[in-house]
């Protein structure tokens, strides 16, 4: 094939992908900068004020926002570290020689089909009648009851469903780098009678650092931008004691009609996880060993 069939092909398949990402997110996403140097109720019949920077020095005086900022970092440390550990333990379980790995592998990938918004009202009946039940039947209800309705324990149950979510779905990236690891390196190092624990440390995990790397980002990048969840797990309650970033700002934007300073707020919402997820990709880049 020419070079110039090449380029058309490129053109055809790309090219409305390209027209749809520039209208779809790029487009907006520039409407949205305007918006946040400009007081405005988000009714286009009303005027805008110009305020300049005056909306993004405002975001360091919203208690709010501070609040759900801190409730996010939280969460989403907690979330991270939950997240990638059950998911490498539920891959190395089903890599290993077991009759059910193939059964195991579906059951637990099949929490991430289900939607946030139906996951969420799923895990409100849980903690409503069977924890609760549960409490009851075992007498530990100081631990099973409904964490829902509790301002310290309703950001654990977020981070709960939210892992029960996406592990299954990191899982399957470990389980891609644990099967890209040659056999040859394992079978040398239990011939020089290293550990099970020993084998982990020093050849499998630095092996898997460019899974690490992906589900790092992936994990990081959605804990940040947890919405669904957030919203009909807990609706941002009690007390607002769970709103997330995501949903301080809708509840800006379409609660308070603040349309310019929920621009803000997404601006820096944006970077704030654009500079994590980068850095946090750099790092982990450095560390991956080549094969």
């Amino acid at each position: 094939m020419s070079g110039k069939n090449k380029k058309k092909w490129f053109l055809l398949f790309t090219g409305p992908l390209l027209v749809i990402f520039i209208t779809v997110v790029i487009i907006p996403f520039i409407i949205g900068i305007y918006y946040a140097f400009f007081e405005w109720d988000g009714i286009a019949a009303n005027p805008k004020t110009f305020v300049g920077f005056e909306n993004f020095a405002n975001l360091f005086e919203d208690e709010r926002f501070l609040k759900s900022a801190w409730l996010t970092t939280l969460f989403t440390i907690l979330s991270v570290i939950t997240i990638n550990v059950v998911g490498l333990v539920f891959a190395l379980l089903v890599t290993s020689k077991i009759r059910t790995a193939n059964a195991a592998r579906t059951m637990l990938f099949m929490p991430y089909l289900i939607g946030g918004l139906i996951l969420g009202y799923i895990w409100q009946f849980v903690f409503l009648d069977v924890f609760e039940l549960f409490g009851e039947i075992t007498g530990l209800d100081n631990v099973f009851f409904n964490w829902l309705v509790d301002p310290q324990f309703a950001l654990y149950g977020l981070v709960f469903v939210f892992t029960w979510q996406m592990a299954g779905y990191i899982m399957i990236i470990y389980i891609a780098g644990l099967q890209g690891i040659p056999n040859d390196v394992i079978e040398a190092s239990k011939i020089d009678g290293a550990s099970p624990w020993q084998r982990f440390r020093k050849i499998t995990l630095p092996l898997l650092m460019p899974a690490l790397t992906i589900s790092l980002f992936l994990t990081l990048s959605s804990a940040f931008k947890i919405y669904d969840v957030n919203l009909s797990l807990t609706g941002g309650g009690p007390a607002n004691a769970t709103e997330m970033f995501a949903m301080n700002i809708y509840n800006e934007i379409f609660g308070s009609g603040n349309y310019g300073f929920g621009q803000a707020k997404a601006i820096a919402f944006f970077i704030i996880v654009a500079a994590i997820t980068l850095t946090q990709v750099y790092i982990t880049k450095k560390r991956e060993v080549e094969m």
